[in-house]
């Protein structure tokens, strides 16, 4: 995992606060990663235009992108009293052959995408940016994860763009659906690929002097059922 950290004017925690995470993405991946961590988010699109930024820097792409994600969020939001809201924006990249590919425009380009890919790696990269309003502070960094991909057929590759899949997704795959029996291995966090990392989430709350289990809303995630030993 490769992070990179900048914090702006964290201040000393205030009592009796009702802590609330919102998610700044549509991303169901991201929710679920969150809901499995015992955490329930709300969820705002923050509607940026993905476009408007331009850099060959994948850390700076996706970092940006996750900032003004998170920046569009909060500026929709009003605290009430006693209301603490944490904005999480975030946006992945896959860097590949010296490119920067997010979403595919459309089947065609997805196709080309994974016959480039097979049997070759990417470095997927998750800008992060956390947001307290009610304290002022922002806490954001940068995790990176390779990714090798198997040697897909060109009937898997036809097979796998005729589900959709590959449409909604940075880099044209995801670990977490019918893409990841064509991931062999990863070095770094999964959650990176998927587009949010946990362990990075956590390091960003300490940040803001806050621990991730102050947002647990769920002992057992997952309509789990916790069993005490005999």
């Amino acid at each position: 995992m490769i992070c990179r950290w900048r914090s702006v004017g964290t201040l000393p925690g205030v009592p009796n606060q009702t802590l609330r995470l919102v998610l700044a993405s549509a991303s169901p991946a991201r929710r679920k990663l969150l809901q499995a961590a015992g955490i329930e988010p709300e969820v705002l699109v923050s509607g940026v235009d993905e476009s408007q930024v331009k850099t060959d820097q994948p850390e700076e792409l996706c970092l940006e992108l996750a900032r003004l994600k998170a920046a569009a969020v909060a500026e929709r939001l009003r605290p009430a009293v006693g209301d603490r809201p944490l904005v999480l924006g975030c946006d992945s990249v896959l860097a590949f052959d010296g490119e920067i590919l997010g979403k595919p425009d459309d089947a065609a380009d997805a196709t080309r995408r994974l016959e480039r890919m097979r049997g070759n790696s990417g470095v997927l990269y998750t800008g992060h940016c956390l947001m307290d309003l009610t304290m002022e502070s922002r806490v954001e960094a940068v995790a990176a994860t390779t990714v090798y991909f198997a040697e897909i057929s060109d009937e898997e590759i036809a097979a796998y763009v005729a589900t959709g899949e590959p449409l909604a997704v940075a880099g044209s795959f995801t670990i977490d659906g019918l893409g990841g029996a064509f991931v062999e291995r990863i070095e770094g966090d999964p959650g990176t690929v998927v587009g949010l990392s946990m362990p990075l989430l956590r390091n960003l709350l300490i940040e803001l002097e806050l621990s991730v289990t102050d947002l647990w809303t769920q002992p057992a995630p997952g309509g789990q059922t916790v069993q005490s030993l005999p």
